[in-house]
């Protein structure tokens, strides 16, 4: 059942019609403001549907200002946590762009601003929450067919991974057409260690995404492309082993790191493991290695070291630079065994030309994979 509150009227501001909308529900007590945002995904269908996939339970807040000036209504929505960074997203159709911003230190503020002489009526807009971390609001009046899908982050979580739509026949044909290579071979779970089905949960993280594509480095290699491959093999390996799986993104989107802790605090996850790709300077091309990050000591150090020994099993001649400590937000603010690894340097002479062939990303998702369940499996 959708909950909904009543519309009231906020002060005018700027001679703009500042209206309140429909739904502001508390459904647990608001997040401290250094929680980071609890704005994990949105997206903007087609079908004229805005939703979101919130921290569960947090209180939300809908707005409507009309246009003035040349410019297109707006609406936003505040929600608890700020962003680590703001941006604007490009979107089309009657959408002319999606402002992800931080108002205060306190608040991330998602802004959709429609084009000039788009035709909204406040009293027909209602922010519903369908679940304790999903809301949506029907975008009524905007002419159908006039919206385009633009999104960020993984509004299905673990059900996505579930339902193979990551597939290993997918990954070649949905990664060309972005210009990436990726392995065509199908995905084997023979040889890795066999965990109990149903009784883990793991969060991959690939790092980075979106308009920030992390290091980039030799021959344009760039590290989203990189972790992003990887991560979603990972994922579909340890799916295969019965392990339940959620990922922070599946897809070439950006993701604040607070999001990304959130899900795997939020749904209890077994093991974080955040997928990164080093990079020093192109000056120094004979800086090469692996290493993979631990907070703390006891169960993140075990994870790490397992991770950190299949991994360079898979890439003789590069330097092993060892499970070390590290402060990482994603790490440090997870509350389950969290590592970080660092696969190799994209600038890095022995490392790059491996990072950038996609049998070799193959291997790597053996090992990472094969990492985890050895953990799990202790």
């Amino acid at each position: 059942m959708g909950f909904r509150s009543s519309v009231r009227r906020a002060r005018p501001l700027r001679q703009a019609c500042r209206v309140l909308l429909g739904l502001a529900v508390v459904l647990a007590a608001e997040l401290p403001s250094w929680a980071g945002s609890s704005l994990s995904a949105w997206r903007i269908g087609r079908d004229g549907n805005l939703e979101l996939r919130t921290s569960p339970g947090i209180q939300v807040q809908a707005f409507f200002e009309e246009g003035r000036d040349g410019l297109g209504p707006r609406v936003w929505v505040d929600l608890p946590g700020a962003p680590l960074h703001t941006r604007v997203v490009p979107a089309g159709g009657a959408v002319r762009e999606v402002r992800i911003g931080k108002p205060d230190y306190g608040t991330t503020r998602l802004v959709l601003e429609f084009q000039p002489g788009t035709r909204l009526d406040p009293r027909q807009l209602r922010l519903v929450g369908t679940a304790r971390d999903r809301w949506r609001m029907e975008l009524t009046g905007v002419a159908p067919g006039t919206l385009l899908a633009v999104g960020e982050g993984d509004m299905d979580g673990a059900p996505a991974i579930a339902q193979s739509r990551w597939s290993a026949r997918s990954f070649g044909s949905d990664f060309a057409s972005s210009g990436r290579t990726t392995s065509r071979r199908p995905l084997n779970p023979e040889g890795l260690p066999v965990v109990p089905r149903g009784r883990f949960r793991v969060v991959i993280d690939p790092g980075h995404g979106g308009p920030d594509p992390g290091a980039v480095g030799i021959d344009g290699l760039r590290e989203t492309d990189v972790v992003l491959d990887v991560g979603l093999q990972v994922a579909q390996l340890l799916q295969a082993r019965g392990v339940g799986v959620s990922m922070t993104r599946t897809s070439e989107v950006d993701v604040d790191l607070p999001p990304r802790v959130n899900l795997a605090n939020s749904i209890g996850a077994n093991v974080f493991v955040s997928l990164h790709a080093n990079a020093l300077s192109m000056d120094r091309p004979d800086v090469n290695g692996v290493e993979t990050f631990f907070f703390e000591g006891g169960s993140s150090r075990d994870l790490a070291v397992i991770i950190q020994d299949q991994v360079m099993a898979v890439s003789p001649g590069t330097p092993d630079r060892g499970a070390r400590p590290g402060r990482f937000y994603v790490i440090r603010r997870t509350t389950m065994p969290s590592v970080l690894t660092e696969m190799g340097f994209v600038t890095g002479q022995i490392d790059a030309p491996r990072l950038a062939d996609p049998n070799f990303r193959r291997r790597l998702a053996q090992a990472v994979t094969s990492g985890i369940l050895a953990y799990l499996n202790r």
